[in-house]
């Protein structure tokens, strides 16, 4: 058994290791592996409806291409514009945030901090501001300047439909092959867990995607209704931030509160600031207590603060293929945890030294101790 340990958690290692060695070569392989597996059940369907494997992975796949191309083809020129915008207009919605900050809580500052406190504040904030603004803009244009970018994006619109076609049309003998490696008399525990961890995988990742894409849009509109600046790129980001929990809500909240403040404060619109927060308390309403119970559930086992350090763990790591292994590593190390709990719990480790019951024919019970048990 221990000698079993060992070489499994230095398989594991090892594994590690290599995709950790080659995680820049590795994203279209995973992001591959990752959208068959995640149209699996879809080709199972279309079968039991009297169509080929072959035909039915041809057929998802194009949907999906088609699908993700236009839905591109509408987001990029008008989330673009509205980056490339919002990043110049960083540093004056700041200057203007300190205008307001000195203007409402300037006398309580210096009295806090002294007559200097709020001009080193603002001289401070401002270039932080500034070479943020800079920083991003730079960064963005380098995205799509640099020629390692462009290889890395080619990849995956070229190289993952095809590993996704090829593991999609394999995936059920992939499954039974792993499956016959198995010993016999673990085969049916093995199973059991592949079972928990398939469900805790997929009911997050189908079901959080389904969120992001409602929450996304929601917020998406109704800032577009209250008539916020950049108000469909900021639902966007929160919508798409919503896979780490709290962190797209709070994240989308601040970004939307701070520029609704810098446009509708000489105003004092207090309807406009009203609802432009009313949007995010009502996405945060119906994300907690409808969407996410009826599309996520509690099914997954996945606890929010094990999944926030697993994404920020694995993707500080691996990058962007971290992230894609963050939830089924997460998932599976969480159901392996409990099946050992649930297996020390029966031992007769923990029952040291306590009374057990044995019945009779159910009539009656004998008391033996653990180790008088032995």
């Amino acid at each position: 058994m221990r000698a079993r340990a060992v070489i499994g958690l230095a398989a594991v290692v090892a594994l590690g290791l290599v995709i950790y060695l080659l995680r820049e070569v590795m994203l279209p392989f995973v992001a591959g592996i990752t959208l068959a597996y995640l149209l699996d059940p879809l080709a199972d369907r279309l079968e039991r409806l009297g169509l080929g494997r072959l035909a039915a992975s041809l057929l998802i796949l194009a949907l999906f291409v088609v699908a993700l191309v236009v839905t591109l083809l509408i987001l990029i020129p008008l989330t673009a514009n509205q980056v490339v915008a919002l990043v110049n207009a960083l540093p004056g919605m700041v200057s203007r945030l300190q205008a307001i900050i000195a203007e409402r809580s300037g006398t309580l500052l210096e009295r806090v901090g002294g007559a200097n406190v709020l001009n080193e504040l603002q001289s401070s904030v401002g270039t932080l501001a500034t070479q943020a603004g800079t920083w991003l803009l730079a960064f963005l244009k380098s995205l799509w300047s640099g020629s390692q970018a462009l290889i890395s994006i080619a990849s995956l619109l070229v190289v993952t439909p095809v590993v996704a076609f090829y593991i999609l049309v394999d995936w059920d003998r992939m499954v039974a092959a792993i499956d016959g490696w198995v010993p016999p008399r673990h085969r049916a525990t093995v199973r059991e867990l592949a079972r928990q961890i398939d469900g805790a995988v997929t009911g997050y990742v189908r079901g959080q995607t389904l969120v992001c894409l409602i929450l996304g849009s929601f917020y998406a509109v109704g800032l577009w209704l209250v008539g916020l600046n950049f108000g469909v790129l900021i639902g966007l980001i929160a919508g798409f931030l919503t896979f780490i929990p709290y962190v797209g809500t709070l994240t989308g909240f601040l970004l939307s509160a701070g520029v609704a403040l810098v446009q509708f404060w000489p105003a004092a619109d207090w309807l406009h600031l009203g609802l432009t927060v009313g949007v995010f308390l009502v996405g945060q309403f119906l994300e907690g207590n409808v969407i996410s119970p009826k599309l996520v559930g509690d099914s997954t086992g996945l606890h929010p603060v094990w999944l926030m350090f697993a994404l920020l763990a694995f993707g500080t790591l691996f990058g962007f293929v971290g992230l894609l292994l963050a939830v089924p590593i997460a998932a599976s190390i969480g159901v392996l945890v409990r099946f050992a709990l649930a297996r020390y719990l029966e031992s007769r480790l923990y029952h040291a030294g306590q009374p057990i019951l044995i019945e009779h024919d159910g009539k009656d019970a004998s008391v033996l101790t653990s180790a008088g048990a032995g």
